[in-house]
């Protein structure tokens, strides 16, 4: 397949903490327009791949294109100015900021996907309409549900040609996450490229497109929704369901 279609590569990527090497040899690709879940029991190299891509953790050996250019030396800022956002573990919304600021805060008026319909905050707000009964209250003052709306909302403030989501869904109420699954399954329809962690398994196999399950920092599958739906070995092999 032609290495046009690829809006994100990893290419044989080490990393690692220190004297600790976490990840092996990870190679994974995302196509324009596609969303990519990346599986695994805790612990085994999903974070430290997120963070390689986004720049916190520094690549040993290996590759990171984005839009067939290396980003794996550049630094957090100059990676999410090429067009990648991330919705991170734990949501990490300022306590002093009130929603409408942080969206106004996080905006960048460029479309990094060239197309006319960016992401504004009105539209943002439609997306999410309780940010918007909520526009004037500060970070600390939103539930958890809200809070995670708010990380999803500041990173498409942004225009982002690609979405990465850290456990999207964690420590939220079931009618919670069924809104967040709703708004993510809005935004695969109008074509946002998505890199997904997430442990519902069963959600993610309806809203992804294919599905990379790392084992102590290495690649042991890859492929479709219908492939990981049939094969449930897979399933208490490594993904502990």
């Amino acid at each position: 397949m032609p290495a046009s279609l690829f809006l994100l590569e990893c290419k044989s990527l080490n990393a690692g903490y220190g004297a600790s090497q976490v990840l092996f040899d990870i190679n994974l690709a995302v196509r324009e327009g596609e969303t990519l879940a990346l599986l695994g029991r805790n612990g085994m190299g999903k974070s430290t791949t997120i963070k390689s891509i986004m720049g916190d953790v520094r690549a040993r050996s290996g590759e990171i294109l984005f839009a067939g250019k290396a980003i794996h030396a550049m630094k957090p800022d100059a990676i999410a100015r090429q067009g990648v956002a991330i919705v991170p573990e734990g949501r990490m919304c300022f306590p002093n900021l009130t929603v409408h600021e942080h969206l106004l805060a996080f905006a960048d008026q460029r479309n990094h996907k060239n197309k006319a319909d960016s992401w504004t905050v009105e539209r943002i707000y439609a997306l999410f309409p309780r940010l918007k009964e909520r526009s004037s209250h500060m970070g600390n003052q939103l539930s958890g549900g809200e809070q995670q709306m708010l990380a999803i909302g500041r990173a498409l403030s942004t225009n982002p040609r690609l979405l990465v989501l850290d456990e999207a869904t964690e420590g939220l109420a079931p009618v919670i996450r069924d809104e967040i699954w709703s708004c993510l399954a809005k935004l695969k329809q109008e074509g946002q490229t998505t890199l997904i962690v997430d442990k519902y398994i069963e959600k993610l196999l309806k809203l992804a497109d294919r599905h990379i399950i790392l084992e102590r920092g290495r690649v042991v599958w890859e492929g479709t929704s219908a492939s990981l739906a049939e094969n449930r070995s897979l399933w208490s092999r490594y993904l502990g369901v």
